[in-house]
């Protein structure tokens, strides 16, 4: 029993020995085939840079009172378009108007003292003149004759300081007008008034705000570039321009590039005129510039 046990433990270890030994090696998996040569692909192009800016234009002032007072009426509201000179508001003027006229007067009075002292002192020439012939005739002393002429130079003095009083009180008078002017608030440019800060009977100090007025073109856009497109935009370029506002795409004209780069930022101040039509822009709104590469 053992040596069947034995045997057939034999014939097992041969056939598997057999068996190893007429497998054949197995071969090694392919891989796939590597290009010849590795290409780079290519950096796709870069975006146009995007510039964001307000649209502003030149002329936006907030208007002042020019002296203390009590606002006397308003003649605009916001929003009414203006043109340059036009009244916006008047502050009580009854006093200046009164010291005005006072001024005014007293010109006149003194230019008719003037003209009192130059008649004057024709007369002390003619007496002079008299009074000479009389003395060369023996007929008038040397103190009379002295006296005579003493008494014209001081008429010529006399006239002499009415031309200066005269002055003077026209100085005077030019300065009130002037204050008088201060009370009639006029908008300094056509344009249209974008805020209304007082009402009516309201007492202002000097230099407080009255009024803001804006122009409503030329529309103008002001922003910094990177030093990359100093050599792409040049005076007279034209750039696309879009607003969140309006799908509508329009066009700006460079109109000033700045022949310096900061470098702090690394940037250049550049300034546009959006041409026309601009319908749907209005100051204020924020735009948004496109530049192309800067390759």
């Amino acid at each position: 029993m053992k040596s069947r046990y034995a045997l057939a433990l034999i014939s097992s270890s041969l056939l598997c020995v057999a068996g190893c030994s007429s497998a054949k090696p197995a071969m090694p998996v392919a891989s796939a085939a590597a290009p010849a040569s590795a290409s780079v692909a290519d950096t796709p192009a870069e975006k146009p840079l995007e510039v964001s800016a307000p649209i502003i234009v030149e002329n936006q002032v907030d208007v002042v009172a020019q002296r203390e007072g009590v606002v006397a009426s308003i003649s605009v509201e916001a929003g009414t378009p203006v043109r340059k000179g036009q009244l916006l508001a008047t502050i009580d003027d009854r006093q200046l108007t009164a010291e005005r006229d006072a001024a005014a007067a007293k010109v006149k009075a003194i230019a008719a003292d003037g003209k009192n002292w130059e008649a004057a002192q024709k007369m002390a020439e003619l007496d002079l003149s008299r009074d000479e012939e009389m003395y060369e005739a023996n007929l008038l002393t040397q103190k009379q004759l002295d006296h005579s002429r003493t008494k014209l130079v001081g008429t010529k003095y006399e006239v002499e300081r009415e031309k200066e009083n005269l002055l003077n009180a026209q100085a005077t008078l030019r300065a009130l007008e002037l204050e008088l002017d201060k009370t009639k608030i006029v908008a300094p440019f056509s344009g249209i008034v974008a805020r209304r800060y007082v009402r009516a009977g309201q007492h202002v100090a000097g230099n407080e705000k009255l009024f803001w007025v804006t122009a409503t073109e030329p529309l103008v856009l002001r922003f910094n570039v990177p030093e990359l497109y100093a050599q792409k935009i040049k005076p007279g370029g034209e750039l696309d321009v879009i607003t969140a506002a309006s799908p509508t795409r329009y066009r700006a004209a460079v109109t000033m590039v700045s022949p310096v780069i900061d470098p702090g930022s690394g940037t250049f101040d550049v300034q546009a005129k959006l041409l026309a039509p601009t319908t749907g822009l209005v100051p204020g709104m924020t735009a948004t510039i496109t530049l192309k590469d800067a390759k």
